[in-house]
């Protein structure tokens, strides 16, 4: 079962880049169907997000010298 998650984290992960706005409303759709696979993921996604900017941010840092 591992192979097929990883098969299909692949494939969202490849439709989120090529079309952001369809893979937009896939996940939403699955947030409606099983709400609770998404409870914890915004408190994570803060984080990522977070942790996103530093790293942007140093690495204008670094660009720029």
């Amino acid at each position: 079962m591992s192979n097929l998650d990883d098969s299909i984290g692949k494939i969202l992960l490849e439709l989120q880049k090529d079309d952001p706005e369809t893979f937009a409303k896939l996940m939403k759709k699955a947030q409606q169907e099983t709400p609770e696979l998404f409870e914890d993921i915004d408190e994570e996604n803060k984080e990522i997000d977070e942790y996103n900017k530093k790293v942007e941010e140093y690495n204008k840092t670094i660009d720029e010298e």
